[in-house]
């Protein structure tokens, strides 16, 4: 596995203005410095990509979704992240591995230097990401669940066709009536939500459909980005959801309007959500297959960690399935 050229003690000291004294101090927890010396001159360390060398094999791999990284959010209550991680621990339980999880603010840390894994999985790492740059300096095994904002020529990632299933969703949609149909998207910078967001534009474009992307935020659970939109005299018939809660915020938003779904309104929702399918009407939904993402990622991480070269570089695609159900249907459908 090619080894990232990372920076020195001294690149580090230059860039803290401080000594290289205190930069070994401070990463090794010796020293009499301040704790606000300390903390600072590891920020810098690890923004800047500085990784210790590999230590011995511990059997144990970690996982940490690296998107949103100075934000507390629960990514494990998350359908897909929970099904994903459960069949990726499958995964390496079944070859000898314990699993570190970590919270998803903690990719605001500087640990990674330090943190005792013999390979890690990054879950929608996204451009810039300052975990991954301490784990290239490092040079740790590293498989992606998603394309990585700046991928290697050597690095490995699961992912879906998410161009070709927003396609899939929009002729959906057209078929069903949609002529306006709007996009829930544009909130995190991660491949996915860019890949999608650019096939809509795409799509749009071909049609002579005026795009609308309509900006997400995981605490509107009233829907309350939409307002506007709904309003409109040439308001959206459909719309496509990226994220797990957005479907429930169109709901919302809907019903605050007098908006009747599918009667005046269309809607798909990217979750792996089994309640989706139990409202009034029934959300169709996108599956991009959480199960057999962890489940080839951390086969590829494993393989990774004990022959030191990947089987396979690139994209490993999996497939993702619409679920058509009443909300993306014509009333006389359903």
């Amino acid at each position: 596995m090619t080894r990232v050229p990372g920076p020195t003690i001294a690149d580090i000291a230059r860039a803290a203005e401080v000594s290289t004294a205190t930069v070994s101090h401070a990463l090794s927890g010796t020293g009499r410095l301040g704790e606000g010396t300390r903390r600072r001159v590891r920020e810098v360390a690890a923004a800047l990509g500085y990784g210790a060398h590999r230590g011995p094999r511990t059997r144990t791999l970690g996982v940490a979704v690296t998107t949103y990284a100075d934000w507390t959010w629960d990514f494990a209550g998350i359908a897909y992240y929970s099904r994903l991680l459960t069949a990726a621990t499958s995964v390496a339980h079944a070859h000898g591995y314990a699993v570190t999880t970590l919270p998803a603010d903690r990719g605001a840390e500087p640990l990674w230097h330090t943190l005792a894994v013999d390979g890690m999985l990054l879950l929608d790492s996204p451009q810039d990401d300052p975990v991954l740059k301490a784990l290239r300096a490092r040079g740790l095994p590293i498989v992606f669940d998603g394309r990585p904002g700046e991928p290697l020529p050597e690095d490995v990632w699961v992912d879906n066709d998410h161009a070709g299933v927003t396609r899939e969703v929009l002729d959906h949609l057209s078929a069903s009536g949609a002529r306006r149909p709007a996009l829930h998207s544009a909130f995190g910078s991660e491949f996915y939500t860019e890949a999608v967001t650019s096939a809509y534009e795409q799509w749009c474009a071909e049609r002579g459909v005026i795009p609308l992307v309509i900006p997400f935020d995981p605490l509107d659970a009233e829907g309350r980005a939409f307002d506007a939109a709904f309003a409109s005299p040439g308001r959206p018939d459909a719309v496509h959801s990226l994220y797990d809660p957005g479907g429930r915020q169109v709901l919302a938003a809907a019903a605050r309007h007098g908006i009747r779904i599918p009667a005046d309104l269309l809607l798909v929702c990217a979750s792996e959500d089994p309640a989706y399918a139990e409202g009034d009407p029934p959300v169709t939904t996108v599956t991009l297959d959480p199960e057999r993402t962890g489940v080839l990622a951390m086969s590829a991480l494993v393989a990774l960690v004990e022959s030191g070269q990947a089987e396979a570089t690139g994209r490993l695609t999996v497939p993702a399935g619409l679920r058509v159900r009443a909300s993306s249907l014509p009333p006389d459908m359903y």
